[in-house]
């Protein structure tokens, strides 16, 4: 198994370059080109909520994204280091804009499993995680 991880400051202009280095490994472990671009936008989506959450919450660790090849699967990993809601308790952060900032989160999770079969959702209160898979194609279909 190979992993690949990329960490960067909770900076809007960073998660670009976040979904370029995912769509150049992802294409190294081989997944189908077609599903390449499907890639690029749940990662963005996903870098845009863990920055979101960090900059809401005035975390300044960065942003972790792991990307790890395995034998018939590419997984990506983005984690965050924000508090979560957990049942019977609000985030930290609620107050004014707290509902908007539910919503858009929401929409962006939506997003997300709107773009990949096989997503999972993890928060607590020590921060959270959205883990993506898709399968690979063997190297020697890749050269047929």
């Amino acid at each position: 198994m190979a992993t690949v991880e990329l960490r960067f400051s909770a900076l809007p202009e960073h998660v670009r370059t976040a979904r370029l280095v995912a769509a150049a490994v992802a294409r190294r472990a081989g997944v189908d080109e077609a599903v390449l671009d499907e890639v690029r936008l749940a990662v963005g989506e996903a870098c845009t909520r863990a920055v979101g959450l960090h900059q809401h919450g005035g975390i300044s660790a960065p942003v972790k994204v792991l990307l790890i090849e395995e034998e018939k699967l590419f997984s990506i990993e983005v984690g965050d280091e924000a508090p979560h809601a957990t049942p019977g308790r609000g985030a930290s952060g609620d107050g004014p804009g707290t509902d908007v900032e539910t919503e858009e989160d929401e929409m962006g999770l939506a997003v997300i499993s709107g773009l990949v079969d096989d997503v999972e959702v993890s928060a607590g209160e020590q921060g959270g995680s959205i883990r993506m898979r898709w399968p690979t194609v063997p190297p020697a279909t890749l050269l047929a």
